[in-house]
């Protein structure tokens, strides 16, 4: 943990690579960071972060790979270069500026609100959850509810978004599956204990880059 507050600072200077989500007054965002990566074993989410494309590996963990990005006038279809984090989570960029999110590096109270994110079949979805703590278990903790239990494998890799009024979005981690400990249920997420990775990952691996603008998002 201690390593992730030294991170809290060197997180922000990303922040001009990417395109970041602005919260509108209705506490919608204009631009949507949950991206579908197409792996060789099918499909999954991930999330487009101010340090690349986040994913959970379900389906693709080395070589190149396409995934599918939504701006504002629809899909664009993109590919980029798998990268191992660690942790259990995998990267990749593209050549083009996305729409994406910073990083939240401590996990919020249990009790606060939070909104999964995700898609299925190209149609964007969000749940409105509590986070919640058990001291047997590390990482991301959300009550479940209803709607949450409805939710299928596919969905791994959902976005857990943090939203506070008035202040950009912010990714506390990626829906990963279920636990049930002493009778109670949880649903799990991959959080900062592990999304920390992703910022070491880049700032060992980064180098100048040229952004690319072509005609067709422009």
């Amino acid at each position: 943990m201690r390593l992730v507050r030294n991170l809290v600072g060197f997180a922000t200077i990303a922040l001009a690579a990417c395109q970041v989500i602005p919260l509108e007054s209705s506490g919608r965002r204009t631009l949507d960071p949950v991206v579908v990566v197409h792996g060789q074993d099918g499909d999954e989410l991930g999330v487009s972060t101010d340090y690349g494309i986040v994913f959970l590996g379900k389906t693709a963990r080395s070589g190149r790979v396409e995934f599918t990005t939504w701006f504002g006038d629809g899909p664009a279809r993109e590919e980029g270069l798998v990268e191992s984090v660690g942790g259990g989570i995998y990267a990749t960029t593209g050549e083009i500026l996305l729409p994406c999110v910073a990083l939240c590096l401590e996990t919020p109270p249990a009790g606060s609100t939070v909104m999964v994110r995700g898609r299925r079949g190209g149609t964007p979805y969000e749940i409105e959850a509590q986070l919640a703590s058990d001291p047997r278990v590390t990482g991301v903790l959300l009550a479940p509810n209803p709607q949450l239990d409805r939710l299928e494998d596919d969905q791994q890799g959902a976005g857990v978004f943090y939203i506070q009024p008035t202040k950009p979005l912010q990714l506390i981690g990626l829906l990963r599956g279920r636990v049930e400990l002493g009778g109670k249920r949880y649903v799990t997420a991959v959080g900062p204990e592990d999304l920390w990775r992703l910022i070491v990952q880049r700032r060992n691996s980064d180098r100048p880059r040229r952004w690319v603008y072509r005609q067709d998002i422009m």
